[in-house]
């Protein structure tokens, strides 16, 4: 009997799930095992594993520090982050690789938005292969490469996955901005030809990223734009996130350039209204 002739029973079924963990999905109320030292339980904010093809998004309060798992060595972790108290300010992909005269991001590396200000730092890499060039994959170019693009299919892109995590904010299909990929890379020869680093890797690759402000994340978990291999590829991804201070005047990675430390300027500027 289906749950439409027989709701009780359905509801019977469902609660009966209660307590069920799988894989991917986030701890309620969070917990991890391996805080770095110093960090208290309490100040945990998130603990979430990202299933292949899966998003997640969460809200950030400035100093937060955000650390991503590469768990399996395949994952490929598309960003979009926003201003929290203005979502409109946003990650600008172009300002941060021109504003630091350098397109590799990896540790003290800035991502900064549309307002000249850090929205994120790079604090730990331990991956050393991320992408500010290519973006993330859309409908259309998995349905070319896989012969389905569907969100709801078997090989959802990155772009319609970000729709999902950015409409749990009250934005849409505008608020859909270029994005970086982290765990996956891409350099460029002399000669402009673009060289993919998409691995797989040796598992459990790590990086941390500092709050700056108050944002939002919107990470997607889908394969890269350039993935060569013929089959749809891809593996977890653990995001935790916990509570820490802001970053202090003397920090080495705000006074590193003069172009960065600008931009944490202007972000004392903006708290300072």
């Amino acid at each position: 009997m289906t749950a439409l002739t027989n709701p009780t029973a359905a509801r019977d079924h469902a609660r009966a799930k209660a307590g069920t963990a799988v894989e991917a999905m986030p701890v309620l109320p969070p917990v991890a095992s391996d805080l770095p030292d110093g960090v208290p339980a309490d100040d945990l904010l998130w603990e979430e594993t990202i299933a292949a093809g899966g998003y997640a998004t969460r809200r950030l309060p400035r100093g937060a520090r955000l650390r991503l798992i590469d768990l399996k060595g395949d994952a490929c972790a598309s960003l979009l982050i926003f201003n929290a108290e203005l979502p409109t300010e946003r990650l600008n992909v172009a300002d941060t690789v021109k504003v630091q005269w350098n397109a590799y991001l990896g540790a003290g590396k800035l991502l900064l938005s549309d307002m000249g200000r850090v929205l994120m730092s790079f604090v730990e890499d331990g991956a050393g292969t991320h992408d500010a060039f290519c973006g993330t994959s859309n409908a259309a170019t998995n349905a070319a490469k896989y012969g389905n693009g569907a969100n709801s299919g078997p090989t959802p892109s990155g772009r319609d996955r970000f729709l999902l995590g950015v409409a749990k904010h009250g934005l849409q299909r505008r608020d859909v901005h270029p994005c970086v990929n982290l765990f996956k890379g891409v350099r460029i020869e002399a000669d402009g030809a673009i060289v993919p680093q998409l691995g797989p890797f040796a598992q459990a690759r790590s990086l941390v990223l500092r709050a700056e402000m108050n944002v939002i994340v919107v990470i997607a978990n889908c394969p890269h734009v350039l993935d060569p291999r013929e089959d749809w590829t891809v593996t977890p991804l653990r995001a935790t996130a916990w509570r820490g201070p802001v970053t202090p005047a003397d920090d080495t990675i705000r006074t590193a350039t003069p172009e960065g430390l600008r931009a944490f300027e202007n972000v004392e500027d903006y708290f300072r209204r």
